[in-house]
């Protein structure tokens, strides 16, 4: 394993303190779990000479229930946000997602900031300098082609963090910190479908928070599909949420990580309210889903098998959920 660059380390008190250091040095990065930033700079993926630890930025750690909404600062860590109680009851795929991030020892450093803004990736980027220059690079590292499109003009890295889909489907929104203040957008709008700007954030801003909404009535859950039990991250992974009035779905949610560069919501789901979840509905999700899958060859496994997964995933997960819901009415 190569060694570190050498780098400057600047400890901000808080998250007002790191923008200003952040402004003095353009090109630094922020460090908080380090689980992505660490292991990329040893790989020479990413290049800084300053580093700004948010370890000791308290504001970052808060959670805490506040009018009927969870509020979870970026710095929490998954292993924090798996165990807490609200988030296991009344949030249960928030929960099923922070607790299958990589391994245990991992989630106890991994932020949810670290997670909502992980790195893109392909098999192309995530390798060795060597192999990476041995193959002329890549348009996120300074080539002028997409290797896993190589007639495109963009780059399809995909993203593969865990915890956005699981939010996305709770109607989640972020709370960013800039030299202009602080705003709030869902969290849906806080990324691109690029691989190199995949988050909808400039290079002075600081993600600070996420709000969850405690809503009842709610079924939830997250499931990936990945080479490995654990470790791996998603070759697709699927967040459900699902309301239902008694033999009819009254609104259903469904987001995807893994198969874009960024994290993608399925539209098109409202014309199922009202109507039972029936072999008509799982038709039309099966649709809906292909439409939003934009699986690329950015991992080894086939392509076709991930657009094939994921909505028989999916289609699983809403039926289960149709079940469990059923079952605590009756």
């Amino acid at each position: 394993m190569a060694a570190l660059p050498d780098f400057q380390l600047l400890h901000p008190a808080t998250a007002s303190d790191a923008i200003r250091m952040r402004a003095l040095h353009p090109g630094s990065r922020y460090l908080a779990g380090g689980t992505d930033l660490l292991p990329n700079m040893r790989r020479g993926l990413v290049a800084t000479e300053v580093v700004i630890d948010l370890g000791g930025v308290d504001e970052l750690t808060d959670l805490h229930e506040e009018s009927s909404a969870l509020y979870i600062g970026a710095g929490v860590t998954l292993a924090v946000i798996a165990a807490n109680r609200t988030v296991q009851d009344r949030l249960p795929a928030l929960a099923q997602a922070a607790s299958g991030v990589a391994g245990p020892t991992h989630r106890v450093s991994a932020t949810l900031g670290g997670n909502l803004c992980l790195e893109t990736r392909c098999r192309f980027y995530n390798q060795s300098e060597s192999w990476r220059e041995a193959n002329a690079f890549c348009l996120k590292l300074g080539s002028d082609t997409c290797r896993v499109a190589t007639k495109s003009p963009r780059c399809y890295a995909a993203f593969s963090g865990d915890i956005a889909p699981a939010l996305m489907v709770l109607d989640a929104k972020v709370e960013v910190l800039g030299p202009l203040g602080t705003r709030v957008l869902p969290i849906s709008d806080f990324y691109r479908d690029d691989g190199i700007t995949w988050l909808a954030m400039t290079p002075d801003e600081l993600l600070v928070a996420v709000r969850v909404p405690l809503k009842t009535g709610w079924a939830s859950a997250y499931e990936k599909v990945r080479v490995r039990g654990a470790m791996d991250f998603p070759l697709a992974g699927v967040a459900v949420a699902l309301r239902r009035e008694n033999n009819t779905i009254a609104d259903l949610r469904i987001a995807l990580t893994g198969v874009s560069s960024r994290p993608e919501f399925v539209n098109g789901l409202d014309a199922l309210a009202g109507h039972p979840l029936d072999d008509t509905a799982l038709a039309i999700i099966t649709r809906r889903i292909k439409l939003g899958i934009k699986a690329m060859e950015t991992t080894l496994i086939e392509v076709p098998f991930r657009r094939r997964i994921t909505p028989v995933l999916a289609k699983r997960m809403v039926e289960r959920l149709w079940e469990m819901v059923s079952t605590s009415l009756s």
